[in-house]
């Protein structure tokens, strides 16, 4: 386990935090190692206390067919730091970049959004001020006072007017609020509303007329959640601690873009070593949030390149390269 402290204090709909508690994996063959890392989430019932402790207790035999199978330890996060950890690994032995295998192209440099977390209008406004030279803004509303949510949406694009905005509630919306929101999202040139609705009491969605797009993110883990969406959503967030891994996130995307969804490659917060497997699923993104780093006080060495919101892959980054 390891605690990564933010520059400030990150507050959505379910509450704030201070610091990103993160688990990393090193798989090891004796002489080579891959690393991976996962950001255990609460929302799900995980906690880093129990996603190390189920690593642990894996036995070499168990750890192998986990790995061979890709079956699931029953813990999303656990299974992308291991995925991403034997993807690193592969890449050691074989002396060849993960995107190389995978029969990609070098990752090329891509503008990430930039989350501005909820505070009251005033405050949200003037980090909005602060960052209004960003392209795209992720702009956290929702929870006990989102009755105020229509003021704070309303200063963020005052304060910064030329910016691409998307909105995430985090299922912190009624459907009432929602329909009563939609209206200002649309003459504001909101682009999408990430997860207005709790998962799973979304139907109030289903044939929605809406001048918004609607992003699924709690609502979509994996492949067999995209046929119950089609409805309801027009944009599915996809993020390695849900899905389980970048192999299993990858043919999430392949499964979306079929049914014609739009894709964004989401994160939770966390260090280059979560963002780096990302990264290489981001080109075929219509939005890309993977500013998890901008987030916190300092990255680990190795990190992306971050320049303002322009992303760029490092010759010797931390994950998925050939390593001296």
């Amino acid at each position: 386990m390891e605690s990564w402290p933010l520059a400030n204090e990150f507050r959505i709909a379910r509450g704030a935090k201070t610091e990103a508690r993160v688990v990393v994996v090193e798989l090891s063959d004796g002489h080579y190692s891959g690393f991976g890392e996962c950001l255990p989430y609460a929302r799900y019932g995980e906690t880093p206390e129990k996603t190390v402790a189920l690593l642990n207790a894996l036995s070499d035999a168990e750890l192998s067919d986990l790995l061979t199978t890709g079956r699931s330890t029953g813990c999303s996060a656990a299974d992308n730091a291991l995925n991403c950890a034997w993807w690193d690994l592969r890449a050691q032995q074989q002396q060849t970049p993960v995107w190389s295998l995978l029969d990609m192209p070098r990752p090329e440099p891509l503008v990430t959004a930039y989350t501005l977390p909820i505070a009251d209008p005033h405050a949200m406004a003037e980090l909005a001020a602060a960052h209004a030279h960003r392209p795209l803004l992720k702009v956290k509303l929702g929870g006990e006072d989102a009755e105020h949510d229509s003021e704070r949406l309303t200063r963020v694009r005052q304060a910064a007017p030329e910016s691409r905005l998307v909105v995430d509630a985090n299922e912190g919306w009624t459907p009432e609020l929602l329909l009563g929101l939609l209206p200002l999202a649309a003459d504001l040139q909101v682009t999408m509303i990430e997860q207005p609705l709790p998962a799973g009491a979304d139907d109030a969605l289903v044939g929605l007329d809406t001048p918004v797009l609607i992003g699924a993110d709690e609502s979509v883990h994996g492949e067999q959640d995209l046929a119950a969406l089609r409805r309801k959503y027009q944009v599915v967030n996809v993020k390695l601690d849900k899905t389980g891994g970048l192999s299993a996130a990858r043919r999430l995307v392949n499964a979306a873009k079929a049914l014609e969804f739009e894709i964004m490659i989401g994160c939770m917060v966390a260090t280059s070593l979560s963002m780096a497997p990302a990264f290489l699923l981001a080109a075929e993104a219509d939005y890309v949030d993977l500013d998890g780093p901008l987030l916190l006080s300092k990255d680990r060495p190795g990190g992306l390149d971050y320049h303002d919101s322009l992303i760029s892959w490092p010759a010797a980054v931390c994950w998925g390269e050939p390593r001296p």
